[in-house]
């Protein structure tokens, strides 16, 4: 479980997600997804109390919180073994 908060602007490291996994948001916020590989970044708009279940990925991309207030959420990664990265660095 991570517990994770980004200010206005900040943006996590670039990483992939090889594992499930189900976030509550925390506050209400604005996140932009970009890829590594240079495709067009998604901007959502996320609500405290949202809850999503994300299936795994292997395209390199990070969370920038694109808004003007911090961004806070709750992971929990389903690992497949003891000692697994829940987000490996792209």
């Amino acid at each position: 479980m991570r517990r994770l908060v980004l200010q206005p602007e900040e943006a996590m490291p670039w990483h992939v997600d090889p594992h499930h996994r189900v976030s509550v948001v925390l506050t209400d916020s604005l996140m932009r997804i970009e890829y590594m590989d240079g495709g067009d970044p998604l901007t959502i708009r996320v609500t405290a109390g949202q809850t999503d279940w994300d299936e795994p990925t292997d395209r390199p991309h990070r969370g920038v919180n694109a808004g003007s207030v911090p961004h806070e959420e709750i992971t929990i990664f389903l690992l497949d073994h003891p000692g697994a990265t829940p987000q490996p660095r792209a």
